[in-house]
């Protein structure tokens, strides 16, 4: 089996493999041009986002520097999408992120990660899993998330939070390892942060 083969399928595989790198150069030198635009130009960063992502929907807004093994190219944005700055995309595997998301600075979505066996590591051995985020997830900052894992709809994660196994929908979920702490419900309707009281609905 190949090395190509081999990463489809989720299994341990030498990166270094030039059949493996393909454009991967190119999508960096697009990510870099991204990194160095200017804040006002905002059609010209619009474009380089569609080239770059393998998609992404309307109304998103990325904020430089992004950082992204493959400059975003495994990286698929739904709609309303924001992502703040230092974030980090360990994008050899797919990474999908659903409408209306807020990935706060300094978080990492990673999808590669190395055996433990050292004698795999030395070989460069690596395997990947896709991470999958569903729709208006809040990733506070500096949130690390691992290959492999899935987070439900509505669910909020707190900062600092080191994710290592899939997350449900509707849920708060925090700490290193990341575990659900309690339902979003009622309560959330009344206060929006401690005991500060939501207004919105008078």
């Amino acid at each position: 089996m190949s090395n190509s083969e081999r990463k489809a399928q989720g299994l341990p595989y030498c990166y270094d493999d030039p059949d493996i790198m393909g454009e991967q150069l190119r999508y960096q030198e697009m990510l870099c041009d991204y990194n160095a635009t200017r804040p006002t130009e905002n059609e010209r960063k619009q474009g380089l986002l569609r080239e770059m992502f393998a998609e992404i929907g309307e109304d998103c807004h990325v904020e430089t520097p992004l950082h992204a093994n493959w400059g975003g190219h495994h990286v698929h944005i739904g709609s309303g999408v924001y992502l703040n700055s230092g974030v980090t995309l360990v994008d050899d595997a797919e990474i999908f992120i659903g409408d209306n998301c807020l990935i706060a600075p300094n978080v990492v979505i990673s999808t590669s990660g190395h055996p433990i066996l050292p004698i795999l590591r030395e070989h460069h051995y690596v395997y990947n899993l896709p991470v999958r985020i569903g729709k208006n997830v809040w990733i506070g900052s500096g949130v690390q998330i691992l290959p492999g894992v899935t987070i439900g709809d509505n669910a909020v994660i707190g900062a600092g939070s080191v994710v290592t196994r899939d997350i449900p929908a509707n849920v708060v979920a925090m700490g290193a390892p990341c575990r659900v702490v309690r339902e979003i419900g009622e309560k959330d309707r009344v206060y929006y942060y401690q005991r500060r009281m939501l207004d919105i609905w008078e």
